[in-house]
């Protein structure tokens, strides 16, 4: 990245699409410009059911990052549930152009190129490319081999795949906006950095990050991008679950939720009376026990860790994981929930700690990683979103040679 660069980051999720500018500073760190958001419904389990419902909130929120920015944005990056991403791993050995020279940045450019050199399926398209790791003929391991002493060097790397289909409606409507895809990360991977405490980076890891409507999973053996995943299960499910039980509104649901969140009843201290304000059932007030709101919480917690287990296992990966990392705001405000999930999983479960999570309001998180990820990525020919007027393109297509340009060539 180099100073003065600008990035969009847009997240577009089951409640709301957010979208943060970020500006290169003269420390090379993200100095965030502004943030904004705008309701959207029209993400429904990782899907999209209404295209005219996110292409308006996503021309809100950029128009609204415009006016706070004082600026004219043209492009973005925007975020990838893991259902619709596949992870390859491959591995290169190249030899240096020129050994008593040093590893140089066209070694590695062409190196990366290489990894990229894959048989791509005809529904999927490549969008990341993530250099893991790079071993010089000495055995020596690192992740930047630039001016190492080196004859080769072999690559090991993940060429991050992307479903078509869902590729070109994502486009499809940003591209009625006049907004260029800069490139499409996935969320989990975005995350990574921000989510992670230093030694965690280096850890075999698992992120769940629980959010409104979906749950999603990635996993990581140090800086190996190993599988993403989602799961159509979250936070809002508990609501509902808790409106649809005690017949209430999904707003006193919501409220008791975060009022009285416990994720095990077996940490109950008191089983207090509680007063339900919008029972349809009764003509007056209904009261019950704080026990019989906390056992319906539980419930589908007890299901978001399950079909996580499930699915860990099915792939064959449950075994390499060594700790969970739990986030997002649909759970992490219900107290005990590590503990639930590490009962169910029988893997240590954590809060997520990284220093970098107190200082970013939770609703923006996803869309300020992406950012961090963007200004982060490491051997970038450019990673600058775009600021100044330019023709419409065909955005598609635009997408796959801005993934070829994202690395010197």
């Amino acid at each position: 990245m180099a100073i003065g660069d600008i990035i969009v980051g847009v997240d577009i999720g089951t409640e709301k699409v957010t979208v943060v500018v970020g500006e290169v500073n003269n420390f090379n760190q993200i100095e965030i410009l502004c943030n904004t958001s705008a309701r959207s419904s029209g993400m429904q389990k990782s899907k999209i059911i209404n295209e005219l419902d996110i292409m308006e909130a996503i021309n809100k929120s950029i128009k609204d990052a415009e006016e706070d920015a004082d600026i004219k944005i043209n492009s973005a990056y925007v975020t990838i549930p893991g259902k619709y991403v596949t992870i390859v791993q491959n591995s290169i050995t190249k030899e240096v152009k020129d050994k008593y020279a040093g590893i140089s940045v066209k070694d590695v450019a062409s190196g990366i190129n290489q990894v990229r050199d894959i048989e791509i399926p005809e529904d999927k398209v490549l969008i990341d490319i993530v250099p893991s790791e790079f071993i010089l003929d000495n055995g020596k391991t690192t992740d930047d081999p630039i001016g190492s002493i080196s004859s080769l060097y072999t690559l090991n790397g993940q060429v991050v795949l992307a479903e078509k289909d869902y590729i070109k409606q994502i486009t499809s409507i940003f591209k009625k906006i006049g907004i260029e895809v800069d490139g499409i990360i996935p969320t989990i991977l975005a995350q990574r950095n921000l989510i992670l405490d230093t030694n965690e980076l280096s850890d075999n890891i698992m992120i769940l990050d629980v959010g409104a409507g979906n749950t999603n999973l990635g996993i990581f053996e140090g800086s190996k991008f190993i599988y993403t995943n989602t799961i159509p299960v979250g936070g809002e499910s508990i609501t509902k679950d808790i409106a649809f039980v005690l017949n209430i509104s999904e707003d006193e649901a919501e409220r008791l939720k975060k009022q009285y969140g416990l994720a095990l009843k077996s940490f109950i201290d008191n089983d207090n009376a509680i007063l339900l304000n919008t029972c349809k059932d009764e003509k007056t007030t209904k009261s019950i026990k704080s026990s019989e709101l906390i056992e319906i919480i539980e419930a589908r917690i007890e299901e978001i860790f399950s079909l996580v287990n499930k699915d860990i296992t099915t792939q064959g990966f449950k075994q390499n994981i060594n700790n969970v990392i739990l986030t997002g705001q649909g759970i992490t405000t219900i107290s005990k929930s590590d503990v639930a999930g590490k009962i169910i999983l029988n893997i240590p479960v954590k809060i997520a700690t990284g220093r970098l999570i107190s200082t970013i309001k939770p609703e923006y998180r996803t869309s300020y990683a992406l950012v961090r990820y963007i200004a982060s990525k490491p051997f970038a020919k450019t990673v600058s979103s775009n600021i100044d007027s330019r023709k419409e393109e065909n955005i598609f297509k635009e997408v796959l040679k801005r993934v070829k340009d994202f690395f010197y060539s």
